[in-house]
């Protein structure tokens, strides 16, 4: 591949997801047109998503199935199925919560998005984070944590009932607040774009930003395997909240393979879809030590470099 085309693809990449794709879906959300293009503006991600990490891999090994291409796929639709769920059934939630609420109906529509944005990234951040430290929330979690390869369709690999609790830390506050179906609908979009430009395999660029966006570069990181060292970098769309809770590491010199990814506590993990779904409550699922615990209990733990 050319060098022009490299470069477009290293540093125009992760701009035409979070301003192009996320602008459009704003643009379209705030005139009022049908939610059939929160499907369209999805499956575009989606293939950029494709594209990108094929013109310009981090690890190219890793643009290759590791037997786990249809199981992402449900997990893929299953997950993105429920956030459109939940955008479609706000009106009958927001009958149940009395008053108006708060939500600042009036102020530009972008700035709306941006509030539900930061608003929905400490409530998810903080689930995360707990889910590294609760055991029974950490059954469910683990599911994300088994992946050995880094691409797109990783964003949405997790156990629906944890999709379920991160979704609702994360939108019961706006829901609580007042947010209006359009505004919920551009924050939707916004999650998907963000989850596969977190676990893409491109080998993109943002400069400074990545020490404040929760993108790839960041998010390896929380995605080693070994006891504790997962346990940074929790945010979702930003790192300000790692920063704060003192969980924010990167080393620019780091390098990742598979051999880094996964659980070392549980790399027999199930591979296929619906063993993946009833792991947690077997019970050996049951029996899954957290992060926490494996690093309280090892004396060989390595932590990443904190910034």
């Amino acid at each position: 591949m050319s060098t022009i085309a490299r470069s477009l693809v290293r540093y125009g990449y992760a701009p035409v997801m979070l301003l192009g794709v996320n602008g459009a879906g704003i643009a379209l959300a705030a005139s009022g047109y049908s939610k059939a293009w929160l499907l369209t503006l999805l499956v575009t991600a989606i293939a950029l998503s494709f594209a990108a990490e094929r013109l310009l891999p981090y690890r190219s090994v890793w643009n290759s199935s590791y037997g786990d291409v249809g199981r992402d796929t449900a997990h893929t639709f299953v997950n993105e199925t429920l956030i459109l769920a939940s955008v479609a059934a706000i009106p009958a939630l927001a009958a149940l919560v009395p008053g108006d609420g708060i939500w600042p109906d009036s102020w530009p529509f972008v700035v709306q998005v941006l509030i539900a944005i930061l608003v929905a990234d400490l409530g998810v951040t903080l689930m995360h984070y707990a889910s590294h430290k609760i055991g029974v929330l950490w059954r469910f979690h683990a599911v994300h944590h088994s992946v050995t390869r880094f691409y797109g369709l990783n964003g949405l690999m997790k156990h629906p009932l944890h999709q379920t609790l991160e979704m609702t830390a994360g939108v019961t506050p706006l829901l609580l607040a007042g947010i209006s179906v359009p505004v919920a609908s551009a924050l939707s979009l916004a999650v998907a774009v963000q989850l596969l430009l977190q676990h893409s395999n491109a080998d993109y660029r943002v400069g400074p930003l990545k020490y404040v966006l929760a993108l790839n570069e960041g998010h390896r990181f929380h995605h080693l395997k070994w006891a504790g060292i997962g346990d940074v970098n929790f945010g979702l769309f930003t790192l300000v909240w790692d920063h704060l809770l003192r969980t924010h590491s990167y080393d620019p010199a780091r390098e990742f393979s598979s051999a880094d990814l996964g659980m070392s506590a549980k790399p027999d993990y199930p591979v296929a879809y619906l063993a993946q779904l009833a792991e947690p409550f077997t019970r050996h699922g049951a029996c899954t030590v957290t992060p926490a615990d494996n690093a309280a209990n090892s004396a060989d733990v390595v932590r990443a470099p904190s910034s």
